[in-house]
């Protein structure tokens, strides 16, 4: 399926999903919200692709809402955010896989969202995020306060949210916002070789670490604690943890299915 807004290329086992609008710097309309997220479920199902990563066409990730857009067809902001942007924001999160931004330039407003959503983010040394909104008397969107209050803690994340600055790779990195800073002309590489590397770990370990990992963003020690346990002995004995210890023994690499 080809997309008008987004790029799906298979590279492998690994999905490059790109933002391809660069003559409006990758900025959402509509149609971009339906493409982002029909191309996330069309990698989720495909059983070929065991990793994902995402970024935008140009020279940025994405700048946010597209304001000049005509396509818009809901009613007011708030339809906007939960019918047109929180389906596929969910399905990232929520994807069996792990989902790797790429961080490629500016990723502003709803776009550093998508960007935060994400699992593991690499960035370029000349990407930055933005929140902008305090700069026109609105507030961060798309999960922005979530993602960075969870993050960063509260009193960083409201500092970023009302000062409205570029927070560039480097800072990024420094805060936890961002995994790996790499030289611009080889961001897409590193991106695809680290999700690569990952798509030949077992992916049932990966979808599940993820799965608690996320409910533990919003659950006590012991309800953790306890998923751990039930669903650990749920492994204990699968195809990929006997192959894993097995490989082991032998002194190989293991081959996961």
């Amino acid at each position: 399926m080809s997309f008008d807004t987004v790029k799906l290329e298979k590279k492998g086992a690994v999905a490059l999903i790109t933002f391809n609008r660069p003559e409006v710097r990758n900025a959402f309309n509509t149609r971009m919200t339906e493409d982002i997220l029909a191309a996330l479920i069309q990698a989720k199902e495909d059983s070929d692709i065991r990793a994902i990563v995402l970024t935008g066409e140009g020279l940025s990730f994405s700048a946010g809402a597209d304001l000049s857009a005509r396509d818009n067809n809901w009613k007011d902001t708030e339809e906007a955010l939960v019918k047109g942007y929180l389906p596929s924001l969910k399905e990232i999160m929520d994807m069996p896989k792990p989902v790797i931004s790429a961080v490629n330039g500016a990723a502003a407003g709803i776009g550093s969202a998508y960007a935060m959503a994400c699992d593991l983010t690499v960035m370029s040394e000349n990407a930055y995020i933005l929140q902008a909104f305090s700069n026109i008397g609105l507030i961060p969107d798309g999960g922005a306060n979530w993602f960075l209050t969870n993050t960063v803690g509260y009193k960083l994340a409201y500092q970023i949210a009302i000062e409205g600055e570029r927070i560039d790779a480097k800072r990024c990195l420094e805060l936890g916002l961002v995994n790996k800073v790499v030289p611009s002309d080889s961001l897409i590489e590193e991106a695809l070789s680290w999700a690569e590397k990952l798509s030949i770990r077992s992916s049932q370990s990966l979808k599940l670490t993820k799965q608690i990992m996320r409910k533990a963003l919003d659950s006590s020690y012991d309800d953790i604690y306890d998923l751990e346990a039930k669903t650990q002995n749920t492994l204990i004995g699968s195809e990929d943890n006997i192959e894993g210890v097995t490989a082991f023994m032998e002194k190989r690499k293991p081959n996961f299915s």
